[in-house]
């Protein structure tokens, strides 16, 4: 008979030092004996262990017991992983922008109260857990509500896009701090915050990127590469990311788990359809179309929701340039249009270009924009919650694809323009 002996986290790092060191020794027979390794199972992932009590298998057990352990469960994220140390946490960010190849970026989390260990070179030390936040873009606002992290915010970048009220009530009542709000920086009134964590991402452009210059200050910053993954539920992931920097990864879990679950029956109720209409999405600026690549999340919510993208062959996972007569050719069957840049009616659209209206789709009047949730000055909640809550965002997209599949959804994020 097999017996599973599991553990949660918190009971793994609340053991004595020996017994957890004896743990992590464990680990080096390894590469002896992966050959006769096989698969664990657990009760809930990235959370629960079970580890067969074979004598046989002993060893073995023990070492991946180990690692399950002292790595965080990222279950859909590509571009992260967390490894749990005796003394600290090591965050490895890879993949921050199209290009990047191998370049990683790791990141040191250690306790304030703790004596400095050993970290690797090149890593950047971030004392923990997180009083003083700055976020570079609004984005990161959906895992701050999520975690409720307002307290420690004190300095945000284009508070315009932002839709979140209670950060514009922050900055209102003085108790956070605009940032950047153009192309400047201001870096003397970020170091007066006093920051323990800035939060951004990169494209790659040494013109447009703002990190190197807030690290020659000696600014706390971290890079990320949410808007590199290639899944929504990905991208929602990086909620546990955030949650290290605070020792709130159980919370950080919960919250994951249930939009994860909901996420999941919500793709297998469209799975089974057999009219898949046409989408194309996005619209032109300056004479060029940049559409969806085909591994973007755009594109793998487009078919989670029942529907055949038209660009889903592109091996890309950013935008890409596609010119405007070809676009014109390739989607003018198509059934539906999908979030052309911010226009909020069709009349907006054919004012812009007259040639649109040779879309089958605006002569259907399929044209669906997120446009349905925007702030008081601007800031679309799709780039916030909605990156938080992509179950959210599938549910629209499977009304608008196949409304017989979930008759009672009312559209959150998205509406149909008139």
């Amino acid at each position: 008979m097999n017996r599973n002996v599991c553990m949660n986290r918190t009971e793994f790092e609340n053991m004595e030092a020996p017994l957890r060191s004896w743990f992590e020794t464990s680990l080096k027979y390894m590469s002896n004996i992966r050959d006769h390794s096989r698969p664990m199972s657990s009760s809930v992932a990235g959370a629960r262990y079970a580890v067969p009590s074979r004598a046989s298998l002993f060893v073995l057990s023990l070492a991946i017991f180990a690692v399950s352990f002292l790595s965080a469960g990222v279950d859909y994220a590509r571009n992260f992983e967390i490894e749990y140390l005796d003394t600290h946490k090591l965050i490895t960010v890879r993949d921050t922008w199209i290009g990047s190849g191998g370049e990683s970026q790791v990141y040191a989390l250690v306790p304030k109260e703790a004596t400095m260990p050993k970290i690797p070179d090149g890593a950047t030390l971030i004392r923990t857990p997180i009083e003083r936040l700055v976020i570079m873009e609004t984005v990161f606002l959906g895992i701050i509500n999520d975690l409720d992290l307002y307290e420690s915010l004190v300095g945000l970048a284009y508070l315009d896009f932002a839709n979140d009220p209670l950060a514009h009530e922050r900055v209102e009542k003085g108790l956070a701090k605009q940032v950047q709000s153009g192309a400047g920086m201001d870096i003397e009134s970020m170091l007066m915050l006093k920051p323990e964590l800035v939060l951004t991402s990169t494209i790659g452009s040494s013109t447009f990127d703002s990190h190197p210059q807030m690290r020659r200050a000696g600014l706390p910053v971290v890079v990320t590469a949410g808007y590199m993954e290639e899944h929504p539920l990905a991208r929602t992931e990086w909620i546990k990311f955030v949650a290290a920097f605070y020792d709130k990864e159980d919370l950080a879990d919960k919250v994951f788990q249930k939009v994860a679950r909901r996420y999941e029956e919500l793709v297998e109720l469209a799975a089974g359809v057999e009219d898949r209409p046409k989408v194309f999405a996005s619209a032109p600026y300056g004479g060029v179309w940049h559409v969806p690549g085909g591994k973007s999340y755009v594109s793998k919510a487009i078919a989670h929701a029942g529907a055949e993208y038209l660009w889903v062959d592109l091996d890309s996972k950013g935008g890409v340039p596609i010119d405007i007569e070809v676009v014109f050719r390739k989607a003018a069957s198509a059934d539906i249009w999908l979030q052309p840049s911010f226009y909020t009616s069709l009349s907006e659209i054919l004012a812009a270009d007259e040639r649109f209206m040779g879309f089958d789709a605006m002569k259907s009047g399929r044209v669906y924009n997120f446009t349905k949730r925007v702030g008081r000055k601007g800031g679309y909640d799709v780039f916030e919650r909605g990156v938080s809550h992509p179950e959210e965002v599938l549910a629209d997209l499977i009304r608008i694809f196949h409304p017989e599949l979930l008759p009672e959804h009312e559209l959150i994020y998205y509406e149909k323009l008139e």
